[in-house]
């Protein structure tokens, strides 16, 4: 699999367009709306890219073989580098190794101490996370829509990856 990280302004809106408003993947984003236009998408990637610039780090789009696969990366979540992945329904077998890249991109390339996920209550099925390191670090509520907060420690992963 060749796997590039690239920046969202990169790619191109009726991509970005096409994933967002894919009902399978809204069923996953309960903030997302199936109303992702051209003038959102304008605003929506500019904002991403302005992360970079206020934290250090924000999200990327994932290339899978020089074709579009998503985006994500860590996002400035109340305090915290918060790590989403959102991938097209074609590539979701693929997540775990593009998590293990943002993983490893956090920790040993941006030196940071965690990073968090946020889950919707909606979400039950959480052992994967859990087998990989993360701790359920308390609740959130991000545009009225309360979340389930998972903490990966640095140090935590470093033991995992040993293992």
């Amino acid at each position: 699999m060749d796997l590039q990280f690239k920046r969202l302004s990169e790619i191109s809106s009726a991509d970005i367009i096409e994933l967002n408003n894919n009902p399978d993947v809204l069923r996953h984003m309960p903030l997302g709306r199936p109303d992702f236009d051209e003038a959102k998408c304008s605003a929506w990637v500019a904002e991403k890219e302005s992360q970079w610039l206020l934290n250090g780090y924000g999200p990327w789009a994932f290339w899978v073989n020089q074709k579009f696969a998503g985006w994500g990366g860590l996002q400035q979540e109340q305090g915290d580098a918060d790590l989403a992945l959102v991938l097209h329904p074609d590539y979701w077998g693929l997540g775990k190794a593009i998590f293990d890249e943002i993983v490893r991109r956090a920790f040993q390339e941006m030196g940071l101490g965690s990073v968090t996920v946020l889950l919707a209550p909606s979400r039950t099925r959480i052992k994967g996370i859990l087998r990989i390191g993360f701790r359920r670090d308390g609740e959130v509520e991000v545009d009225g829509i309360r979340f389930a907060r998972y903490r990966l420690l640095a140090s935590t992963r470093a033991c995992i990856q040993r293992r």
